[in-house]
């Protein structure tokens, strides 16, 4: 991957990150090739900073780092885009985006995104009263039993008549789909690529 540090005068390009998952544009940071090569070879997002002149790993303090997903060139190859995961709130005043934007997919078309943001900060930053978290705490085979037990749940509501009960079911299903993707390390992101190449 070709990038041209040389086309600016203080070296630096332009490095857009976006969520990975919700297609949200989090921020705008600058990288040299120092810290574009930190980037790939630690798979976390790495700038350097202006103000302070040095590298700087996104997350190295609050702990909210940014996971690299895929990395673009535009087609003057200047400028960078990062698609990533966030570990949690990406600007320094605590919002989710440095533009002040709530990180839901763009449009808030797609809400299961956002649930699975939230699946996996409970994973990671388990609460007492949180069932999520209490799943995870028993392991991966009661999570994998829960989503038999929720599929069978729904098999039978689907003989019924009554559709609330089968969507109240069918929303059991996918939540509990999510977190055992979560305790699998697997993104829904993942799995719809494979159902897009499935397409193709």
């Amino acid at each position: 991957m070709n990038i041209d540090f040389e086309k600016y005068a203080d070296g630096l390009a332009p490095a857009v990150v976006q969520d990975a998952a919700t297609g949200r544009v989090l921020m705008l940071g600058f990288m040299n090739r120092e810290a574009f090569g930190k980037t790939t070879a630690t798979g976390r997002v790495t700038f350097f900073s202006r103000s302070r002149r040095k590298i700087w790993t996104k997350g190295e303090t609050s702990g909210n780092f940014l996971d690299v997903d895929e990395i673009l060139v535009d087609c003057d190859a200047d400028t960078i885009l990062v698609r990533a995961r966030p570990r949690g709130p990406v600007c320094h005043t605590g919002a989710d985006t440095c533009f002040g934007e709530r990180n839901e997919p763009a449009g808030g078309s797609d809400f299961l995104f956002a649930l699975e943001r939230v699946i996996r900060e409970r994973r990671e930053n388990p609460t007492e009263d949180s069932y999520t978290s209490k799943l995870f705490a028993k392991g991966l085979n009661k999570i994998a039993q829960k989503v038999g037990e929720e599929a069978v749940e729904l098999i039978i509501e689907a003989k019924d008549r009554d559709d609330e009960l089968f969507r109240a079911e069918a929303a059991d299903l996918l939540y509990h789909l999510l977190v055992l993707f979560a305790a699998k390390n697997i993104a829904l992101e993942d799995v719809l690529d494979t159902l897009k190449r499935r397409r193709r």
